[in-house]
């Protein structure tokens, strides 16, 4: 039990570590720049929105080893203690952030909430093709994630001017995500990059939305993690083929996937950034940062 630490889809512990020193860009780490923090994602962020939504059905997620280096028991979190939005707060100097979920219909987030959830995806329940996801019963994807969040601000007091100036004093993380929308692609032996246009297109909506309808003016965008190194992938799809693998052991194919969505997504954060000019828009690499640690690991 000792060895099991925090898994962004089964990544080590030390990865998440070294990605907050990498990416705190320093306009907004360790500072008291924003009021809030509201995060939009998957299992990488989730505070314990997906252990809410199953109620008082078993969860593996409720126990230990879960939660068991931090905070002594189980939270939600798919972690043996915190997850990289606990780190980005605390780099704020904000307290944790709650899950949206548990509060949704009663709490007020005087410093903001997560809407993150083990197995969103950025595409909807309503798109057209293989199924969505392939990991968890019901895909929880960005849209259902913005409906919450449209919840929470009717709540908030009357008018648009009290609610936008709530997310105008905010950061807003968004992601990662889209790593769940390529996995039932992959089990259906599809061609993934015919989808990237599509993750990137959920992606680049939900951001404008929050911009031109909820008025946010501060964004971390990350790209997603090499997976051709994440142990579950490099399980489930083992090859006998040396040459299916770099020198460090990962999946060539599979982080050619992760590649083509991330320059995708940069393009699309360059695009947003020339229509938005006064919106902070910032790019976080966790694919390098991670690929830093593969490389480099006695650093």
């Amino acid at each position: 039990m000792s060895s099991f630490k925090c898994e962004p889809h089964s990544f080590s512990g030390a990865i998440i570590l070294i990605l907050v020193v990498l990416l705190l860009n320093p306009h907004v780490g360790l500072c008291s720049c924003y009021k809030r923090i509201f995060s939009f994602g998957d299992s990488i962020i989730d505070t314990g929105n997906f252990v809410h939504l199953g109620g008082k059905a078993a969860s593996k997620y409720k126990e230990r080893p879960y939660g068991m280096t931090f905070f002594k028991n189980a939270t939600g979190r798919v972690c043996d203690g915190r997850v990289l939005f606990d780190f980005y707060a605390e780099a704020l100097k904000l307290p944790l952030i709650p899950p949206i979920l548990p509060k949704k219909d009663s709490g007020e987030f005087p410093h903001g909430a997560n809407f993150a959830t083990v197995g969103a995806t950025a595409r909807g329940l309503r798109y057209s093709g293989p199924p969505v996801n392939d990991t968890v019963g019901v895909p929880w994807s960005l849209g259902m994630q913005m409906d919450w969040l449209d919840q929470m601000m009717q709540r908030l007091g009357p008018g648009d001017g009290a609610q936008r100036q709530f997310l105008r004093e905010s950061l807003v993380v968004m992601g990662e995500i889209g790593s769940y929308d390529y996995n039932s692609w992959f089990s259906a032996g599809q061609d993934v990059e015919d989808i990237i246009p599509d993750v990137i297109t959920y992606i680049s909506h939900f951001t404008e939305d929050l911009i031109i309808y909820h008025g946010a003016k501060a964004f971390l965008i990350p790209n997603i993690f090499p997976m051709g190194c994440l142990a579950s992938y490099l399980s489930r799809y083992h090859s006998d083929n040396p040459k299916d693998y770099d020198e460090h052991g990962c999946l060539r194919w599979l982080n050619e996937v992760s590649q083509k969505h991330n320059q995708a997504l940069s393009g699309e954060v360059t695009r947003l950034r020339f229509y938005h000019p006064g919106v902070k828009l910032i790019y976080a690499d966790y694919y390098g940062a991670a690929m830093e640690f593969i490389k480099n690991p006695a650093k």
